[in-house]
Order: structure tokens, then C-alpha cells, then sequence
């Protein structure tokens, strides 16, 4: 993938930067030496040379070797991943095929036919999409179909765009964009599920650096402030649980490490706290050297250390001893009362468990011994094997139904006779009907949860018990597709309503074929494909279907001719068609014209503001082409803005703010506070009186000693907005103000 560069400015000479490729290369060798058996070395190097052939034209953005990066996402593979020679190889070639005159062959002929298909899986086909299509989840689809054969393509994928993200700093703000909205949307929630959780946190933060770049520094900068008092703490807290566990004799690592900048934001954003308020900034890690046999007596007797030293939430204790997430991943992990009233969150695992949850797929291959999780593994990926089968599905609803699907969070739920089912995160009742079997989720009516009757769209929880209820009445409706979350239950309920429409479509065959009779014409491909591209149906079925239910009358018919059997539709009347470009779009008052300019010769460019975000000057912003309102202005940390990036990146225009200070933007603010006597009184003085600022409307409710208002506000930019925000929070009994987005 040629999207990474390097920070720096490469000023090396030809001899210089030789010796570089073969330092980077001996860095690989070290990393692999464990793993090296004889032969291994002379087919590593042949794999190098290959590399280095063909890429010895090739440059990064940088101007450095463009084979360094192939050998840097090697490595990644070896020292982050855990991967063997053979994944090595692969790396090594992984942009071979698809940059270089390097064929397949040439890969099968050399190396074999093993490594051929990870490289083939590797590498991107490029065609031509249609519009409605992303070619980032065309990519995505293919990438997947070789997963179910091999895992080890998605991991070396991972290693590639981890090695691509660390090295974007020189690249154009809109391709740091895009490239950080795929990552986010799909790879580091892909990294997660493959159980690589160093990667998935790092892949997160990357992307929040280019996405949110004021948010990440200001994070950043706030936990090297809160260091040493951080240090402090945690060594406080550890003391006394290190005593207790060294009486015990176990052999035990006992650590802090800090929580990563995208799930602080994420915190900060779900309970609307200030970074001050966000008590778990770091977690806890006990890692327990066991032998196989007492691996869980081991993690509940250090869980039993723990709670005798301090008090446990236990709402917050998370046993994936018990029931191991499906991609292997085993801990304990509680939440406890530490000293100075704080809350504290303790993950208590063995080595090899550690392993696992930082190595993922590759550690697990490692101990796989254990046919519980291989099972489990073999169950995810029959699962999606499933999943790709269904050609029926476009690349982009694909990609939506493996987030929801395999990408999510997991709950495990139980049958009335006790058996664990892993759903994902959202999952129903008629999910979970469909996970056991397809025949019971066609007839499922309902479902009793925990021995109380529930409707087929009620969510599951952790811990539930499912027992379902069916009738032979039953069957599944088009409502239903929106009622359930797996791809499975999706695949079957789109099954069983094709068959159906199937059955209908079999009366509107019939019609058709005696009105076709009665002009004289057979009942042919060509007839059906001009009858098609006349009614404009995108197949048969949908044309049959539509005259079984009277949607289409066949009234046309008689303007038809018919020439030796062959059916000739009626001329249209010509109409000229009117191109309207964005510059044509409906024109907005004048202040909005004036404001943003766009593309490389700045053109003014007339747009409108997203609803979803309301984006006001000094944000950080992209434009994006709808296709039936012009052009729209969205804030990169917009709600949408991941999804909109990720799919649609062809439609993203390049934006930047214009100086004007004569206009001015309604946004809002969300204060809370102690309710106090005044208290609106000093909020409006403090604006109208001491900022100047114009109030558009203001609401203000209290109860229970704490006052909440909603106050909408013209702004010039987010300088202003910032100044507003500062003043008030300095305001006695304010203890909170966050923007929201005025309607």
C-alpha cells in the first residue's frame, strides 16, 4: 500500500541508504531468531532480494526506499503479532504484485503456492465500481473471502495499515483523513475482534490525531501534567497488594499502565465529564505465572487478594474465565474503591492468557491445544464464511452487517438447558432465535427472557436466559430486517422473503407470457432484458413481481412492435437533459457564500452546513458531494463523518475556512451547575453584558438543587465559542458547559 510515508525529510546517499535497507533487514533477522530453523535464512533473503528488485525504482512521499516499508511491516507481523517465517515471506512481498512487475507466478514459482495466495489475498484488484459502491468496502469483501481461508492475510493487512498510520505525518490533510476514517470505521474495530488489543488501541489513537487533532493534544498534554501524580498513586495503591500476593508464593508481575487518549475522549464523551472526572486513567494489570491446571484458582485467589484489600463494584466485575470471548481472549477484570475515594480497574490474567490478549489469532495458534477456544475460533469464522457466501448482499451492506455482526462487543447469553450462545452487542430475541436455528427463527412469535415474556425486537443482556416461542403461523416480514443485528438472522429472514416473492413472481411469469403470446413475441432473454431496461427493473424477478401485483399493468405493451419475435420498445421522447453543477446548487444568502473556500484554486464554492454536526469557522471541517443537495460542510469529529470517509472518499472535497468576522453562526451551549439564587442572572450578564454576545434562546430547568440550561448563542468562530466557554466555567456553581447541535 504506497499511502505511507515517514516523518522526516530522507537526505541519505545511494551507499548510505543501502546500508539502511540491510541494517533494517538484520533488525528482521534478530527478531526471528527464535523461530529459525534450517533452510529458513537463504529463503528470507531470497524473499528480500525479490523485494528490494522490485521496488528499487520506488520512493515514499519522504524519498525514502519505498522497501523499507515492507520491511518494517514484517517486523511488525514478528515482534507485535507473533507471526513465523512464512508470514514473514509474505510481508516481505505484500506489495509486490499489486505496485510491481512481479507477477503470481513469479511469487507461486519461487516461494510456492501457500505463500502465492496470502500474497494474491494481499493484493487489491482494482475495477471499476459502480456509484453507489465504495471501493474501500469492495477491498474490504475481497480481503475477507481469503480470511476464512487463511487468517494470517487480515493479519499482515493490520500490520500494513498499523506500519501506514505510524508514518502519515507528511501526507495531505485529506488523504490523513480518509485513510484515518477506514481505519477507524473497520480496521482497528478488526484488530480488536482478532483479539490484537496493543494494535487496536494504537490504531485508535492514529486515527484521532489526524481526526481530532486539538482533542488528541489536549488529552495528551493533560496526562504528561498528571504523570508523577499518577505514578504516585499507583504505587500507593499497589503496595499493599504486592505484600499480600508475595505471602501467597505465587509468581506474579503486578504494573500500571496508563488508559490510551481515544478511550479517555471516549469517557469524557459518553458521561459528559471533564478530564479531571475521568477516574479510570489508567488500569491495573496482575499477571500470574500458572501451570495449565490452576490457571483460574490462581486469577480468583489473586481477585480474593484484592477484594479483601479494597471494596469492589460489583456491577464492574467482568469473568472471561468462565466464558472466554470468541477470539480467545480470557481475564478477570474488576473495578475497585482505591484510596483518596477513587475508582480503580484491576485485570488479572495468566501469562498465556496475557499472550493471547496482546498476540491475538497468532499466540492462540501457539497454545491451540485447547479445542474449547478452537472451536470457538472455527465458529467465527464458519460465520463469516456464511456471510460472504450471500452474493445476493452489496459490498457496502456487507460491511455494515460485519461491524454490527463480528466487529462488536460480544454478551453471552444461555439456552433453557443451560448452553452458553456469544451474540453480539444489540443482538435480540430474534437474533438469537435465527443462532439457534433457522427454522425456529422463521416461526419465532416471541421469546421468554429470564422466564418473562418479551416481544421477537427485545435487546439481550449478559447473563440472559432464552427460551423462544414459535407458532407454524409465523413467518418473517420485511419489518424484521430492521429487528435484528447478526448476519446470519439478516441472511435468513432475506432468504425466506426472496423465496416468497419467488412464489408471487411466478403469476406475474405467467401473465407476461401470454400477453407476449398474443403480440407474437417468445418469451425470451432479449424480450425480458428489454422489458427490464424499459420498466427499469434490475432483474426478472423484480419485473414478474411488480405485474403479480398489479404495479406494472403491461398497458405499454400495445406501443411495443414486434420484428421476428423480437420485442422493440417505443422511442422515448427526447428531453435535454440539464447538468446542475454544485456552483448551481440553490443559492444560500450571501454571508454563506462568502465563508469557506475550497479545492487547490480556492474557489468560493456555495455549500450548506450539515445539521448532523453544525460546523462552525475554526473547526476542523471536510466537504462532502450528496447527491441530491450539493455540497455539505461536516466537522471531522461529526457523528457521521467516519462512515461518510470511510465509504464515500471519492466524494470529499478538500475545505478551509475563509477570515470573516462579520458573520455569525448559531450554536449552542449546555451548562449545568448548582442551582443558586441569580445564577441566570450572572450567566446572562456575563454574555450580553460583559462579551456582547447575541442570545437567540435560552431554557433553564432545576431540580434537586442542580439547574440545567440550554442556551443558544451566535458566534463568529471557534475562537469566540472557546472564549464564551472559558468565562462561563470561571462563573461560581458552574460546573460544566459542552456544546451541543442547535436544531
Amino acid at each position: 500500500m504506497k499511502t505511507g510515508t515517514i516523518i522526516s525529510t530522507y537526505n541519505l546517499s545511494e551507499t548510505e541508504e543501502k546500508k539502511e535497507i540491510l541494517n533494517q533487514y538484520r533488525g528482521l533477522l534478530r527478531a526471528l531468531k527464535e523461530k529459525l530453523k534450517p533452510g529458513d535464512k537463504e529463503i528470507l533473503r531470497a524473499a528480500f532480494e525479490m523485494a528490494v528488485d522490485a521496488h528499487k525504482t520506488m520512493r515514499r512521499k519522504s524519498g525514502e526506499p519505498y522497501v523499507l516499508h515492507p520491511i518494517a511491516v514484517a517486523k511488525i507481523c514478528v515482534e507485535e503479532i507473533g507471526l513465523g517465517i512464512r508470514s514473514t515471506i509474505c510481508a516481505l512481498l505484500h506489495d509486490t504484485v499489486e505496485d510491481t512487475d512481479i507477477s503470481l507466478d513469479d511469487v507461486q514459482r519461487e516461494f510456492g503456492s501457500e505463500i502465492a495466495k496470502i500474497v494474491d489475498g494481499l493484493t487489491k484488484i482494482s475495477t471499476v465500481m459502480d456509484a453507489n459502491t465504495s471501493q474501500q468496502a469492495e477491498n474490504f469483501k475481497k480481503i475477507l473471502l481469503t480470511l476464512t481461508d487463511d487468517p494470517r492475510v487480515i493479519l499482515i493487512k493490520l500490520a500494513d495499515r498499523l506500519h501506514n498510520m505510524r508514518t502519515m505525518d507528511s501526507m495531505k490533510k485529506e488523504k490523513q483523513l480518509k485513510i484515518s476514517s477506514e481505519t477507524i470505521y473497520v480496521y482497528a474495530p478488526l484488530a480488536h475482534r482478532m483479539g490484537l488489543y496493543n494494535i487496536k488501541t494504537e490504531l485508535e489513537d492514529l486515527s484521532m490525531k489526524y481526526m481530532e487533532p486539538d482533542t488528541y493534544k489536549y488529552i495528551a498534554k493533560k496526562l504528561q501534567e498528571t504523570k508523577k501524580e499518577r505514578t504516585r498513586y499507583i504505587n500507593d495503591f499497589i503496595k499493599p497488594l504486592k505484600e499480600k500476593l508475595q505471602k501467597t508464593g505465587l509468581d506474579f508481575e503486578i504494573f500500571g499502565r496508563p488508559k490510551s487518549i481515544h478511550s479517555i475522549w471516549s469517557k469524557i464523551k459518553k458521561k459528559g465529564v471533564a478530564f479531571e472526572e475521568v477516574y479510570d486513567l489508567f488500569a491495573i494489570r496482575i499477571i500470574v505465572n500458572s501451570i495449565a491446571e490452576k490457571e483460574k484458582e490462581d486469577c480468583w485467589k489473586v481477585y480474593s487478594i484484592i477484594t479483601d484489600e479494597y471494596n469492589p463494584s460489583p456491577e464492574r466485575l467482568r469473568d472471561w474465565l468462565s466464558n472466554p470471548k470468541s477470539n480467545g481472549y480470557e481475564a478477570l477484570h474488576t473495578t475497585v474503591m482505591g484510596p483518596e475515594g477513587k475508582w480503580v480497574e484491576v485485570q488479572i490474567r495468566t501469562k498465556r492468557m496475557n499472550e493471547i490478549a496482546e498476540k491475538g489469532l497468532a499466540a492462540h495458534w501457539k497454545y491451540k491445544e485447547d479445542k474449547d477456544d478452537e472451536s470457538r475460533f472455527d465458529k467465527w469464522f464458519g460465520q463469516i464464511r456464511e456471510a460472504l457466501n450471500n452474493a445476493e448482499s452489496n459490498s457496502l451492506d456487507f460491511l455494515q452487517d460485519f461491524k454490527t455482526s463480528f466487529l462488536a462487543e460480544e454478551i453471552y447469553v444461555y439456552t433453557p438447558k443451560g448452553d452458553v450462545k456469544m451474540l453480539p452487542v444489540g443482538a435480540t430475541a430474534l437474533d438469537f432465535a435465527f443462532s439457534v436455528h433457522t427454522a425456529i427463527g422463521t416461526k419465532c412469535i416471541g421469546a421468554k427472557v429470564n422466564h418473562k415474556l418479551v416481544p421477537i425486537g427485545h435487546k439481550l443482556r449478559s447473563g440472559d436466559q432464552i427460551e423462544i416461542i414459535t407458532s407454524a403461523k409465523q413467518k418473517p416480514n420485511s419489518e424484521w430486517l430492521n429487528q435484528v443485528v447478526t448476519s446470519k438472522a439478516k441472511t435468513r429472514i432475506k432468504d425466506t422473503l426472496r423465496d416468497e416473492k419467488r412464489q408471487i413472481a411466478e403469476l406475474g411469469k405467467q401473465i407476461l407470457q401470454k400477453k407476449l403470446e398474443t403480440l407474437g413475441a417468445q418469451m425470451n432473454s432479449s424480450n425480458l432484458e428489454e422489458l427490464c431496461s424499459f420498466y427499469k427493473m434490475s432483474s426478472n424477478l423484480d419485473l414478474f413481481f411488480d405485474i403479480a401485483i398489479k404495479k406494472i399493468t403491461l398497458n405499454e405493451l400495445k406501443d411495443f412492435t414486434v420484428h421476428v419475435d423480437k420485442l422493440i420498445a417505443p422511442k422515448p421522447i427526447k428531453i435535454t437533459e440539464i447538468k446542475q453543477e454544485i456552483t448551481e446548487h440553490k443559492p444560500l444568502d450571501k454571508k454563506d457564500s462568502e465563508l469557506i473556500i475550497f479545492g487547490e484554486s480556492s474557489d468560493k464554492i456555495m455549500y450548506t452546513l450539515a445539521n448532523c454536526c453544525k460546523p462552525i469557522p475554526g473547526d476542523n471541517v471536510f466537504g462532502f458531494v450528496t447527491s441530491g443537495e450539493g455540497l455539505k460542510i461536516h466537522r471531522t469529529n461529526c457523528p457521521n463523518a467516519a462512515r461518510l470517509l470511510a465509504n464515500y472518499g471519492h466524494r470529499v472535497v478538500k475545505t478551509k475556512w475563509a477570515k470573516n468576522k462579520e458573520i455569525s453562526f448559531l450554536t449552542g451551549l449546555n451548562i449545568v451547575g448548582i442551582d443558586d439564587v441569580g445564577v441566570i442572572n450572572k450567566i446572562t450578564n456575563l454574555l450580553s453584558g460583559d462579551l456582547k454576545v447575541n442570545i437567540a434562546a435560552m431554557t433553564i430547568e432545576a431540580k434537586d438543587g442542580i439547574f440545567q440550561g440550554n442556551i443558544k448563542i451566535f458566534v463568529n468562530d471557534k475562537d469566540e465559542l472557546d472564549n464564551i466557554v472559558n468565562h462561563l466555567l470561571k462563573l461560581e456553581g458552574i460546573e460544566t458547559v459542552t456544546r451541543y447541535n442547535t436544531e
